[in-house]
């Protein structure tokens, strides 16, 4: 295993500043250009060229060990230097890859939930909300409402440890959604769920990136989940 920066992963989207200059890639657009990724001398991904269009859930898939989260890890500027990497990455028509974690717009879910298991459930949403231009209690108020969108009013002091597999996965991606990534990317975020849970999460994801409108990048070995994101799929395995 190798770490990742989660807080850096999870941060709210924070202002760029001076943004590098638009590219031709379309408003909204995941764009990954000549994407090359190696392990030493084991090249895991070579040349992938890829446009995932707003609400599009492209999937990729591969066998363990063939760089999935990898790639995943690469996009949100958290990859290990023990991996070799280069190409561009394009989101609404400018080049993110040379900004840190928190300045790339991306939201990601893993397949652990990483709720902070200090905060309560509403501390971890409230760790997603920008603070910038908004009140504690314009906050609050959209921890509050983000709870009732997915069935949870009133867990706002809740405990994480308290709520069941799919209660917690489901304030993970709210949490994601709260911090208004520009695009969503899903590290197998289904595969510790019961076969029941991981249905219905699954649609509750794939329904919010819709909505959302965001190109969301998921990763997965298992066939099933290709088929329920109805999108293009992407082989890594050689």
């Amino acid at each position: 295993m190798y770490h990742v920066d989660v807080a850096a992963c999870l941060a709210p989207t924070v202002a760029q500043g001076d943004a590098p200059a638009p590219l031709s890639s379309g408003h909204g657009v995941l764009s990954l250009r000549g994407l090359h990724l190696a392990l030493g001398e084991t090249v895991l991904v070579q040349d992938l060229n890829l446009d995932v269009p707003p609400g599009v859930i492209v999937t990729v898939k591969g066998r363990s060990g063939a760089g999935k989260s990898s790639l995943l890890s690469f996009l949100c500027g958290a990859l290990p230097r023990t991996f070799t990497a280069s190409g561009r990455i394009i989101l609404d028509g400018r080049d993110i890859s040379g900004l840190p974690p928190e300045r790339r717009a991306l939201g990601i879910l893993f397949q652990d939930d990483l709720l902070f298991p200090h905060m309560s459930v509403g501390g971890n949403l409230l760790f997603g909300i920008p603070r910038r231009g908004l009140s504690q209690d314009e906050r609050i108020a959209l921890a509050e409402q983000a709870l009732v969108e997915c069935g949870l009013a009133g867990f706002f002091r809740r405990e994480p440890g308290t709520l069941s597999g799919g209660q917690r996965a489901r304030v993970a991606l709210m949490r994601t959604l709260l911090a208004k990534p520009r695009a969503l990317l899903l590290d197998e975020p289904f595969a510790s769920l019961d076969v029941e849970t991981r249905k219905e999460f699954r649609q509750f994801v794939f329904d919010h990136a819709r909505a959302a409108g965001l190109p969301t990048l998921l990763v997965t070995h298992d066939q099933s989940d290709a088929e329920a994101a109805h999108g293009p799929v992407v082989s890594l395995d050689t």
